[in-house]
């Protein structure tokens, strides 16, 4: 691990991110042949006031207050517990931060990690809810090549939370929706970038959702399956309104 002149702040390193090493002019790298050792102790000799996770959650959201700027708004989004926790006073590490003139973490984004499951622009954050079931995209969980799913709004975040990106992906974590037949299913496909299958037109007009490969537009389910939604022939019907309600800012001028 190469550090550069920023050896006399172990805590920043150890405690909060590798992103940090990034951001603030280090490297992180991997000794071939290198072996690691731990010895774990029968049992902790720490306390956990609250319960693990709440330490947890407590850490998670301190790093994303100091680190992560705007795509802070994504990973709460994702992880609403985290935002319920109070992170504390952090106006010493973010002035930690801007005293060893880190990098923004777009800049992160962009020249470390471009394969990262967070959106580097996005038009929208947040639910995709259908105007005539009242129910939301949900990822029920699913892995890459799994169908996509809805289900009834709740409001949580975690799997109902997806970006409308500005590559017009429609991304949950590292999958994006797609379609590789006219057909359908709509499946969570490990995102690409690429377009093809992958790519969505959102008519902020209309309210329709469009695959741009097929030139059908994302339809409720049909009754044989009430919970998964199919590509048809776009005809402006009220099952083909999707609201895209999020309460972030626009990433994309």
């Amino acid at each position: 691990m190469h550090l550069n002149n920023i050896v006399y702040y172990p805590l920043l390193l150890l405690s909060e991110s590798p992103v940090a090493i990034w951001m603030c002019g280090g490297t992180l790298e991997i000794v071939t042949c290198s072996h690691v050792g731990h010895v774990f102790r029968k049992s902790t000799p720490y306390t956990f006031p609250g319960g693990t996770s709440k330490i947890v959650n407590h850490n998670n959201a301190r790093l994303a207050e100091v680190w992560l700027d705007e795509w802070k708004d994504f990973f709460y989004a994702i992880n609403p517990v985290a935002k319920k926790v109070a992170a504390g006073n952090v106006t010493e590490r973010k002035e930690l931060r801007k005293k060893l003139q880190c990098k923004s973490f777009r800049w992160y984004l962009e020249n470390i990690y471009p394969e990262s499951q967070m959106p580097l622009d996005y038009y929208h954050l947040g639910e995709i809810r259908n105007e005539f079931t009242n129910k939301c995209l949900d990822t029920y969980n699913r892995k890459s090549g799994e169908n996509v799913a809805v289900s009834h709004c709740h409001g949580m975040g975690g799997n109902q939370v997806f970006a409308y990106t500005k590559r017009k992906q429609i991304m949950s974590d590292d999958n994006c929706l797609d379609a590789s037949s006219y057909r359908g299913p709509v499946k969570l496909v490990r995102c690409h970038g690429m377009g093809g299958n992958q790519m969505w037109e959102y008519d902020e007009q209309e309210k329709t959702i469009q695959h741009v490969n097929s030139g059908k537009c994302l339809d409720k389910p049909e009754s044989k399956d009430p919970t998964l939604p199919v590509l048809r022939d776009c005809d402006g019907s009220l099952s083909q309104i999707w609201i895209m309600k999020g309460k972030f800012k626009w990433q994309v001028s």
